[in-house]
């Protein structure tokens, strides 16, 4: 029998928080029945189209797009058929993030289907923020796929978690045995990010060391969910994340022309990468290229760091969002011919029905 924490929380197996959201549940099918709920919903659309429009349009009038073709035309083929590649690896791999929360979930949607939704979704967070691309497009997609909020929440959560645990590992082994040097006008010295990168290990290894004890349990803290995986998810969510930013770093490197060490490459991408994301500032615009600037232009001419990370934005950024574009339109197009036409999603071998997966994490 599971004993009660400290805080007043319970450990309990998956299967035994079923029952938890049946109340909203209820309240959901109250509000199907009500005559101005489908009007709701359309406003609802209507609004988030109109969002995703007007940010696309600042995040291109952000950009100097006569720079971005000059940097691209510039590359030798060679290097950038490679950065292309490395690019479309990296993507491939982060679409598949969302299937460990398939894994988590139990949820039958096909392999295809989780990873289109995966890559849309990473290719507009790139671009127009977590908040937007991370969250909303995943929210939108699933829930028109026959995902109940619960699980979708599950899923959001645990490809987040992937993505920064690997992070804390990748960026704290780095920060502690490769420490770039850091511009004296910096608060930070080199001394604090080893620091920095010694607690970052901490985290990670303690994250791993507690799958290890009590993997595949789940804990309820305040209403609040907290799942942690078997030890061996807990490795391949650390194999998955690393390997992701390797690649991208891996992009940059092949851009400036392997001038300078993939080391130091990929040090400065785990700091840009965390400085966009403290600035808030969708993509990182100016932010990633401040840091790399800052850090690498007495190796590299500044000119020529710029059109590299141009380049960068071009192949890794931009060409992948007009991709998931065209494959979300795809895919509204193909829910409002399929909701006159319902069709079941699961793909063979799968475990049991939508409506038992969904039952299951208390999808009613």
């Amino acid at each position: 029998m599971n004993r009660s924490t400290d805080m007043g929380s319970r450990a309990m197996p998956r299967n035994t928080m079923a029952g938890r959201a049946q109340a909203p549940q209820a309240v959901h099918r109250r509000l199907r029945d009500r005559s101005w709920w489908p009007w709701f919903k359309r406003g609802l659309t209507l609004l988030f189209f109109v969002a995703v429009a007007v940010l696309l349009v600042r995040y291109a009038r952000t950009l100097d797009w006569k720079d971005v073709f000059d940097s691209v035309r510039a590359l030798p083929a060679p290097a950038l058929g490679l950065a292309v590649a490395l690019a479309a690896a990296s993507h491939l791999l982060y679409s598949c993030f969302d299937l460990l929360g398939r894994h988590y979930t139990g949820h039958a949607l096909r392999t295809r289907t989780v990873m289109a939704v995966n890559f849309i979704s990473y290719a507009f967070n790139l671009c127009l923020g977590s908040l937007v691309g991370g969250v909303a497009f995943r929210y939108r997609l699933y829930s028109k796929l026959g995902l109940k909020t619960g699980v979708i929440t599950r899923i959001v959560s645990m490809s987040m978690l992937t993505n920064w645990i690997g992070y804390m590992l990748l960026g704290g082994f780095v920060f502690l045995v490769h420490t770039p040097e850091l511009p004296p006008t910096w608060k930070m010295s080199n001394y604090g990010l080893q620091w920095l990168g010694a607690g970052l290990v901490a985290v990670a290894l303690g994250y791993l060391a507690a799958c290890a004890m009590a993997g595949d349990r789940s804990w309820t803290v305040r209403g609040h969910e907290l799942y942690l995986p078997p030890w061996r998810m807990a490795l391949l969510q650390f194999a998955m994340a690393c390997t992701n930013w390797s690649l991208m770093a891996g992009v940059v490197y092949v851009l400036l022309g392997q001038r300078i060490p993939y080391s130091d490459v990929l040090a400065v991408l785990l700091i840009a990468a965390v400085a966009g994301v403290i600035t808030h500032v969708p993509a990182g615009l100016g932010v990633f290229e401040f840091v790399f600037v800052a850090l690498l232009s007495h190796v590299v001419p500044e000119s020529r760091l710029i059109g590299a990370l141009l380049g960068y934005r071009a192949i890794y950024y931009i060409g992948p969002l007009a991709v998931a574009a065209l494959l979300y339109l795809a895919m509204e197009l193909r829910g409002r011919r399929e909701s006159q036409h319902p069709r079941s999603e699961q793909g063979p071998g799968t475990r049991g029905s939508m409506k038992s997966a969904n039952a299951r994490e208390g999808g009613g």
